[in-house]
């Protein structure tokens, strides 16, 4: 058994279960992406995961979940970004792997090529209204992409004009508690 869990800001343009790993119990978004499926140094983003359910998935859970009591008032997905290097994530055999921006992007880090997206996620927000506005144009950005010819598709010539009032910048300018958490 799976599951996948997104947040309800999460848009998708693909089908995004082809581009999952077969061999994670546990594949979540990042704000930012390294390079590497499996570099520890990207940044999770819980909005948006994949789980495959099985006794390592299970205990990796009930880890997350009591680790919040090692680190009290934080969220739960900078909770996530402490314990992804603990030795208890090796000791239970659990296959993590972080979603390429590529396929799964964000306003943090928004996939460059329309031709390979499969979701955006409206993170790096500070407030509704700039979530709303982002996420207004990335609809339209997307049906743009959408009545092209093909030919012009393959070319990789049209992007997306967000972020605008979405980004680490603003979350910083806006002096959100979470600025050094998404850093």
């Amino acid at each position: 058994m799976v599951f996948l869990f997104q947040d309800a800001d999460v848009m998708w343009f693909r089908d995004p279960f082809p581009q999952f790993y077969v061999d994670a119990d546990f594949q979540i978004a990042c704000d930012h992406f390294t390079g590497s499926s499996d570099d520890v140094e990207n940044r999770p983003n819980g909005g948006f995961s994949f789980v495959k359910s099985n006794n390592r998935s299970i205990e990796f859970y009930k880890f997350w979940y009591s680790s919040r009591e090692t680190y009290p008032g934080y969220h739960d997905q900078d909770v996530l970004n402490f314990i992804k290097v603990h030795p208890f994530i090796a000791d239970i055999g659990l296959k993590m792997r972080f979603l390429d921006t590529t396929n799964f992007g964000g306003l943090c880090e928004p996939s460059k090529d329309l031709n390979q997206v499969c979701t955006m996620h409206a993170n790096c927000c500070f407030g509704m209204d700039s979530k709303l506005h982002d996420l207004q144009i990335m609809l339209q950005d997307w049906k743009h992409y959408l009545s092209l010819p093909p030919s012009l598709k393959k070319l990789s010539v049209v992007s997306w004009r967000v972020p605008q009032k979405c980004s680490l910048d603003a979350l910083r300018n806006h002096g959100s508690p979470e600025e050094n958490d998404l850093m």
